[in-house]
């Protein structure tokens, strides 16, 4: 009787443990279904941030009179850029203090957004201040001032910044 009651409760166990498997089975395909809904629901929110930032610099910079200030550094120079300070017409528009990561960043390439802003058309005055330490370690700072014409549409402008010793401005300018 006791073999019997033991084959009948392994049977018994046996008929249910698909059952036990089957609903976990369930669980994970609903759970992986969640989780690309989720995934889609992040996509379609970090689209929908994209495109309201678009449309917030359009409303706020309309490009008859934006102005967009960057800053790159010169290819091949070891100058170790701390800061950086810009001016338009007088005004303080930009002050920056680099770290690390994006000084690497700008060695490797990059070039930094400092500024967005509205001018009206006509001529102004741009004044930018880079401080830092040459290779040898020593201090420098320079300056250098322009004057840019703002035409309809907007103006870019990008800053290459180099430090003493090379064949070249510490400041030049270049615009898109």
């Amino acid at each position: 009787m006791r073999n019997f009651c033991r084959g009948a409760i392994a049977a018994l166990l046996i008929a249910c443990l698909p059952g036990v498997v089957s609903a976990d089975e369930v669980s994970r395909q609903q759970i992986e279904g969640l989780d690309e809904q989720v995934q889609e629901i992040k996509s379609e929110a970090l689209g929908i941030a994209a495109a309201l930032s678009r449309l917030e610099e359009k409303l706020l910079y309309p490009s008859d009179t934006q102005l967009s200030l960057f800053v790159s550094l010169a290819k091949g120079d070891n100058f170790r850029l701390d800061a950086v300070e810009v001016r338009v017409d007088g005004k303080v528009v930009a002050n920056h203090l680099y770290t690390y990561k994006e000084l690497e960043a700008l060695r490797e390439g990059g070039v930094q957004r400092l500024h967005t802003g509205n001018v009206r058309i006509g001529q102004h005055d741009l004044q930018i201040t880079m401080i830092g330490k040459s290779p040898g370690g020593s201090d420098y700072r320079h300056s250098a001032e322009f004057k840019i014409n703002k035409d309809v549409g907007p103006k870019l402008v990008e800053f290459i910044l180099a430090g003493p010793g090379v064949n070249t401005q510490s400041i030049r300018k270049k615009g898109w």
